[in-house]
């Protein structure tokens, strides 16, 4: 879906490769009450902030909660969005409102039909250890 699309830029009319690559808390980061989804644009760095508070807001209005893997579509379809729309002007980082991320939650799980039709993450090639894939391998590891 949208962990690893593509997308055609609406105004330089360029063909965007867009790589789910990580999800951070970023209270701890950036002292902000949100959540960062990291997407690689052509291998640039983007990312998305989702405020926390859609989190709870989730909960509340529907009894259900977003899921990491439902947190990173969520934040993938915006960034298709932005792109399609024109809004995407290279900037590094872009931050969702609640209500955006609610809306494109919802359309998320209407379009996989459920939470457990969405992909899991990270992606992960299964020829290929995951710690050499995602370059993770701590000190004393063969690498």
């Amino acid at each position: 879906m949208y962990e690893d699309y593509k997308v055609t830029d609406r105004w330089t009319g360029e063909d965007l490769r867009c790589e789910w690559k990580g999800t951070v808390v970023a209270i701890a980061t950036r002292h902000a009450d949100a959540t960062d989804i990291r997407f690689a644009v052509n291998g640039r760095p983007v990312w998305i902030a989702m405020p926390n508070l859609a989190w709870v807001e989730q909960k509340r209005r529907t009894g259900y909660v977003i899921t990491d893997y439902l947190a990173a579509q969520t934040a993938g379809r915006y960034l298709q969005h932005a792109i399609q729309s024109g809004y995407d002007n290279g900037r590094e980082m872009y931050t969702m409102t609640v209500d955006e991320v609610l809306e494109h939650a919802n359309a998320v799980v209407k379009e996989a039909g459920r939470t457990d039709h969405l992909p899991s993450l990270p992606v992960i090639n299964a020829d290929i250890r995951p710690e050499d894939e995602m370059g993770i391998h701590l000190p004393g590891e063969p690498a």
